[in-house]
């Protein structure tokens, strides 16, 4: 067998060390189910020339804007932008924010041509101001190039894509941020352990999560970065939250009962992933990825607006330095009837991203306003997200995070109707501590996704906002600019409504749950209540079945800006 062509950017010894080549194979489908099928097999993997050829396509076929920089381009332009700059000491594109260009297997002319490729990448998309992956897109694609200019050419169709639904590379720092908040909230659901580790070992765990595209491109080694990458150009940016969280998974298995310290967890991660061959092989870890039953590509798209939406209302849309998230609970002016400083801020760790650098805000405590239903939807009204403290005279704490606002009981004239999103979620913290979430995110297999025409973004002027842009009540319900709201249930083809019957409120009760029984029932006094097991979160009961109420309080989310 003839050894591989590589190009001239390749370090031989290297790469034949790195992905061992297995001689020539042909593609004969170019379809995209049995694409999907191969890549995830890794069928052109150990074959250079196949995967040179298969990203030639793929790329090719990305449906790119009118004018989109081709390599004639980059012969035109390539001269005038280095000049007699050696490529080694080229100044990389502010863009790429001081991230390292992964050498992976190239020789010193390849490491340089990465560099020149960058620069002429950001003469001729101005507009890219913030995209700290390409360097490791460059870099890879190089090895299966045959000169700069055709490396070139597919770095630019990959940024030119103007298909709104396949987003493929994050050019903005308002996308980058907002990406972070969403493989957040994916954590928060999909690794809940690996969640409470990074909570309880960092100080501010959103920094931590902000690495997560590092991981995958910089610190992969190149075996499995390519493994990654010949997924994600089939199936796209979904993928790349996926090996992230599986990542994290297996860092988690990995770091069990050893002690971490908040200020090297993110460094601890980083060195985790570059020796990860130690832990797992590239099918393993893509095997792990795809066990995970993410929430539809539409959804997740919902869910990234949303965080992008709430980070433009906060006036972050460029680079800057964040509050600590942890320090969003305040322990010299956070005062609860119900619970302390410690608990709040684990119940604050389990809100979406979006909020977490709010700072809680009382709305109703019946120590002062009462025991009364009336007062309580009074001063909740306006408000969403809204979270519900309960404490039994048994000095039992549960609760519940609620989505939406309680006006919506309104709509139901006076009749008692459940409304809410899949993000609500129930609770117990004393005797010990304990969240049920939305049944559907455990077991996506109770639904399939609605049809795309019932999730379309063009056409969703609907009944609940996700944030608010009011600067005098910061995230309260508008009628105005709306999104659909993440986890709706009309995007979901649920069996029975009992799967979503998250909240509803009455003269005379309030009810968390439902379906088989309720999480939450409080009678309109605000004396008695009852829990019990419901279909919606499929939860156990949050205290002692039926319970007297020492008290009840409700908590909003203000705007640390806002005083």
């Amino acid at each position: 067998m003839n050894p591989p062509a590589y190009s001239c950017f390749v370090d031989r010894d290297k790469m034949d060390s790195a992905i061992p080549d297995l001689g020539p194979k042909e593609l004969s489908c170019m379809e995209l189910p049995e694409l999907k099928q191969l890549a995830r097999q890794g069928y052109w993997a150990r074959s250079y020339a196949l995967r040179g050829q298969v990203y030639q396509r793929l790329i090719r076929d990305i449906p790119c804007r009118t004018v989109t920089p081709d390599a004639s381009v980059y012969r035109d332009i390539v001269g005038k932008i280095v000049g007699k700059h050696s490529s080694a000491s080229l100044p990389l594109p502010e863009f790429v924010d001081n991230t390292q260009v992964p050498s992976y297997c190239l020789n010193s002319k390849g490491e340089g041509a990465v560099r020149k490729i960058l620069l002429c990448i950001s003469n001729q998309f101005p507009d890219v101001s913030f995209c700290p992956a390409l360097p490791a897109v460059v870099a890879l694609l190089l090895h299966y190039s045959a000169d700069e200019a055709e490396c070139f050419e597919k770095a630019c169709r990959i940024l030119a894509c103007k298909d709104p639904s396949r987003k493929l590379v994050d050019q903005s720092f308002l996308a980058f941020e907002s990406s972070c908040m969403t493989f957040g909230d994916l954590v928060n659901k999909y690794c809940q352990a690996a969640h409470q580790l990074m909570v309880a070992v960092s100080e501010d765990v959103l920094q931590v999560y902000a690495d997560w595209q590092r991981w995958l491109f910089g610190e992969l080694p190149l075996s499995y970065f390519a493994r990654v990458f010949d997924v994600f150009l089939v199936e796209g940016y979904k993928v790349l939250y996926r090996v992230a969280l599986a990542i994290l998974k297996f860092f988690h298995k990995a770091r069990a009962g050893q002690p971490l310290e908040s200020d090297s967890v993110k460094q601890d991660i980083r060195t985790f992933v570059r020796d990860i061959a130690k832990t797992v092989s590239p099918e393993k870890l893509l095997e792990k990825a795809f066990a995970i039953r993410l929430f539809s590509r539409k959804e997740i798209q919902l869910l990234q607006m949303a965080n992008e939406k709430a980070l433009k209302q906060k006036g972050i849309t460029v680079k800057q330095k964040r509050q600590f998230v942890h320090l969003a609970v305040h322990a010299d002016n956070f005062h609860s009837e119900i619970v302390g400083v410690k608990e709040m801020r684990d119940i604050w760790s389990w809100v979406p991203e979006r909020f977490a650098l709010c700072q809680p805000l009382l709305l109703f405590s019946s120590l002062q306003h009462g025991y009364s239903l009336t007062r309580f939807y009074f001063q909740c009204e306006g408000r969403e997200p809204t979270v519900l403290l309960i404490k039994t005279t048994q000095k039992e704490v549960c609760g519940a995070y609620l989505s939406t606002d309680w006006s919506e009981r309104n709509k139901f004239g006076g009749k008692l109707g459940f409304f809410g999103t899949g993000e609500c979620f129930v609770f117990r913290l004393q005797p010990e501590v304990q969240r049920y979430e939305w049944v559907v995110i455990k077991h996506p297999e109770l639904t399939k996704p609605a049809s795309l025409e019932s999730t379309s973004l063009e056409s969703t002027s609907l009944e609940s906002a996700t944030v608010s842009s009011s600067p005098s009540h910061s995230l309260s319900s508008e009628s105005s600019d709306r999104l659909s709201p993440f986890l709706a249930t009309r995007h979901f083809n649920l069996p029975s409504k009992t799967e979503s019957l998250f909240m509803a409120g009455g003269s005379d009760c309030l009810i968390i749950g439902g379906g088989g029984g309720q999480a939450l029932y409080i009678d309109g006094d605000l004396n008695r209540g009852r829990t019990g097991h419901c279909d919606t979160f499929n939860n156990q009961p949050l205290c002692s079945e039926n319970f007297l109420i020492a008290a009840v309080e409700a908590w909003g989310f203000q705007d640390p800006d806002i005083q």
